[in-house]
């Protein structure tokens, strides 16, 4: 069989946005991980898959897989990709996605950027879900023969963030993959690292569980204003520049919700060659 999908990119963070046929099983994480594959695949960070099935309280569902075959709770640029596809097909401007991080509700702008309620960030530990016992604004590991400070806070799925003087000088990759190997975290985490350039602009860097490091991640840069702004470092609305483009954080504070926005592009079109194994 064919299967239709859209190549699609949230400021560099790539995805692919698939319909899912409602009465076929979704593949295993070896399929997953070969369509993935940037040189033998179609290559994404994450595949988004829209159940062609739903008939919840939502408009549609999604489904959130990363490049590692892993399905995870929430993708913001991921989500913001998944509302431009639907909207070129219906019109749309406003629509509520439901997903396994919980229902988001997203807009198209009159400038073309996609923004995206990602709902109210989670401080709890338990919310991540991160092994200690009471919630802290900042907490310390040993990683790596270091001891690193972070924040940690929850946009539907984990998130750790470390404070630098130079995001070009952080060592994403090895810290990154340290948080990983962490009994701390037993779900994984993602570790975004933020040089705050004032109270309306951070830059940021960050490493995805199950990808490694990307070019931008929505709901990475929702986590770094999440912990800058709690801790009385960064304004209401906040300019996020990543490596793939620049992203836009709205969140008046703890007990509110938190608006993303940015470009959601798509890229090209195909159809992928999928023959589905009994169990």
């Amino acid at each position: 069989m064919k299967l239709e999908f859209a190549k699609m990119h949230g400021a560099g963070n790539d995805v692919v946005v698939m319909r899912w046929p409602a009465a076929i099983a979704v593949p295993g994480s070896d399929q997953l991980r070969a369509w993935g594959d940037r040189r033998l695949g179609i290559g994404y960070d994450q595949l988004m898959l829209i159940e062609t099935d739903y008939s919840g309280p939502a408009d549609a569902a999604y489904r959130v897989f990363n490049a590692d075959g892993g399905e995870v709770e929430q993708c913001g640029n991921g989500v913001r990709c998944v509302a431009r596809f639907l909207a070129d097909v219906s019109g749309a401007e406003e629509l509520r996605l439901d997903s396994r991080g919980g229902i988001v509700a997203a807009r198209i702008l009159d400038d073309g950027r996609v923004t995206v309620n990602l709902g109210v960030p989670a401080f709890a530990p338990a919310d991540l879900p991160f092994a200690v016992q009471r919630e802290q604004s900042s907490y310390m590991l040993n990683l790596g023969g270091q001891r690193i400070e972070f924040g940690a806070v929850s946009l539907g799925n984990p998130h750790a963030v470390i404070l630098t003087d130079s995001v070009d000088d952080a060592p994403v990759g090895i810290l990154g993959a340290e948080f990983q190997d962490s009994s701390a975290f037993p779900r994984g985490v993602n570790v975004g690292f933020m040089e705050i350039d004032g109270a309306t602009a951070i830059r940021l860097r960050v490493f995805e569980r199950g990808v490694g490091e990307t070019l931008a991640c929505g709901t990475g840069a929702a986590a770094a204003v999440a912990i800058g702004r709690d801790r009385g470092l960064l304004d209401a609305r906040v300019g996020v520049s990543l490596p793939g483009g620049e992203l836009e954080v709205s969140w008046e504070g703890r007990g509110e919700p938190l608006w993303l926005a940015g470009p959601a592009t798509k890229v090209f079109e195909g159809r992928i060659e999928y023959e589905p194994t009994e169990d």
